[in-house]
């Protein structure tokens, strides 16, 4: 099918394809929607309004990683790119590099992000420039990489010593994490003394 034959509809699956699912209502517009359709869409069962200016395609089950595309979705800039990049704890947990059960979403955002809308209470945003090396896309959502994500709960120091050490091994083990790539970490001298001590530990 040619991008000129293709309808809105053909559009804005596409779009919910790579994202679960879930579209923003800038995007449906992008695709060929009206402004101000989307009650009638909603109301008519083709879409699911999920959050404010956020929807799931009815045709698509609810995903089990549901909250991560549309607090992703919810990040998103002026130009409709998301921003947030899941990190520290939460980036732990979809790793599955610790036994955290984190109740909140971390996010790590950029140093001038800025959303008029309340940030949702279950976000917990952290600022800082993101290296492309240090992400790690997913369908609908990015992640901090293993190191970077361990890296950066050392220095907050928000979780306990075990738990970056049980991150750091297992990442090792199932070597999503190179001695390599701690090797060049190590370089930081930011880090605390445990920390370093702990790299060094993990590179042979």
């Amino acid at each position: 099918m040619s991008n000129a034959a293709k309808t809105a509809a053909d559009e804005i699956f596409a779009i919910a394809e790579g994202q679960q699912g879930y579209f923003t209502s800038k995007q449906a517009a992008a695709a060929g929607y009206q402004l101000g359709s989307q009650a009638h869409h909603v109301k008519s069962g083709n879409w699911v309004r999920v959050e404010r200016g956020i929807y799931r395609l009815t045709r698509f089950p609810q995903s089990s990683e549901e909250q991560l595309v549309i607090y992703a979705l919810w990040s998103r800039n002026r130009e409709g790119e998301p921003e947030g990049v899941y990190s520290h704890e939460t980036a732990l947990s979809i790793h599955e590099l610790s036994d955290l059960n984190p109740t909140k979403l971390h996010m790590t955002v950029p140093t001038a992000f800025r959303r008029t809308a309340k940030t949702p209470n279950v976000l917990v945003l952290h600022r800082s420039s993101l290296n492309e090396k240090d992400v790690e896309p997913r369908q609908g959502f990015a992640v901090t990489r293993p190191l970077r994500s361990i890296a950066d709960l050392a220095t907050a120091e928000s979780t306990s010593r075990d738990i970056v050490e049980q991150a750091l091994i297992e990442g090792r083990r199932r070597g999503v994490i190179t001695a390599r790539e701690i090797s060049g970490l190590g370089c930081n001298t930011h880090f605390s003394l445990w920390f370093k001590e702990l790299l060094a530990a993990n590179t042979k």
